[in-house]
């Protein structure tokens, strides 16, 4: 059996695990894998039946609400260092503002599941910022498995430049793709802030450095669209975007930074391809095409190697 062991969460706390085994923080991490993955669909769904800027700066907006009644109503909350609440404001910038912009814009010009195996390269991104700033140590496995996984993404995005109809798919892969960089520097550099600002204030700020600038950029759109006709599936996605995908999803993976680090954390994301490719095929009749098959196999396969 194995001995437990505490690990340091926040300053006078601590989580309990046990090794080899499942915590709480690793099926919270699965459920928010589980979320993103039919997000995808589900944002596919919504920017075809809204106009992106529109749709994506309504989830915002939800989320923005939703984060801040809960950190003016948390009891006992603690001062945060104005550098803090600066660094994360810039940080937010980068992780909500250029990400969900290129996100949502990058899924309405492509697949659902050729985003979502794009941005399966994301941990070894972050075992590559990681190493450049001196967090992660990359071993030579490892090295080989980031070329794999780069060569996966170049698979997607030459299969995406040789359709002849439809959106342009090599657009909306690029876009997505650099959408994975955004979030795996986000990533890496959050982590010394789980240590000391609670998740809800961290969610809460970060958004707002993020969130209000793109939701002031998406209001053209948003003003110009006929909320009262969107209908009732649209209504669900952008709740589903907002409070499923943003709120949830961005508290579980900021406790896994923190409980794990930010590549552990990472790894949590290749299971999001064969969600979103299960969703988008069950879901909107989307199938897998060959060039997807191969790239799924690459990328997935670069990042095991990354990881061990």
């Amino acid at each position: 059996m194995a001995s437990p062991v505490q690990t340091t969460i926040a300053p006078g706390r601590v989580e309990v695990r046990t090794r080899p085994g499942i915590s709480r923080t690793d099926a919270l991490l699965l459920f928010t894998a589980l979320v993103w993955g039919v997000n995808y669909t589900v944002v596919k769904y919504g920017t075809t039946r809204l106009d992106p800027l529109a749709y994506n700066g309504a989830r915002i907006l939800i989320a923005l609400t939703i984060f801040g009644v809960m950190a003016a109503r948390r009891p006992g909350r603690r001062p945060i260092a104005r550098t803090d609440v600066i660094a994360l404001l810039a940080l937010g910038l980068l992780g909500h503002g250029v990400y969900q912009y290129l996100f949502a814009e990058g899924v309405a010009h492509t697949r659902a599941g050729s985003a979502a195996l794009v941005l399966a390269a994301t941990p070894a991104f972050t075992a590559i910022i990681g190493r450049i700033l001196g967090v992660e140590r990359i071993r030579r496995r490892g090295a080989a498995g980031i070329v794999l996984s780069a060569a996966g993404i170049a698979i997607i995005v030459y299969g995406g430049a040789r359709q002849q109809s439809g959106s342009p798919m090599l657009y909306g892969n690029l876009l997505i793709l650099g959408g994975a960089v955004c979030w795996s520097v986000y990533t890496v550099l959050l982590k010394p802030f789980t240590e000391r600002v609670s998740l809800v204030d961290l969610s809460a700020i970060t958004l707002a450095g993020g969130g209000i600038p793109l939701v002031l950029y998406s209001l053209p759109a948003m003003t110009a669209t006929s909320w009262t006709h969107a209908g009732w599936l649209t209504w669900g996605a952008i709740i589903y975007s907002g409070l499923g995908s943003m709120v949830l999803g961005y508290l579980f993976w900021y406790r896994g930074v923190r409980v794990l680090g930010p590549t552990s954390t990472a790894i949590y994301s290749n299971v999001q391809p064969v969600i979103a490719l299960l969703a988008s095929w069950v879901l909107i009749a989307e199938v897998p095409t060959l060039w997807q098959g191969f790239g799924a196999v690459t990328i997935i396969a670069g990042v095991l190697l990354t990881r061990s």
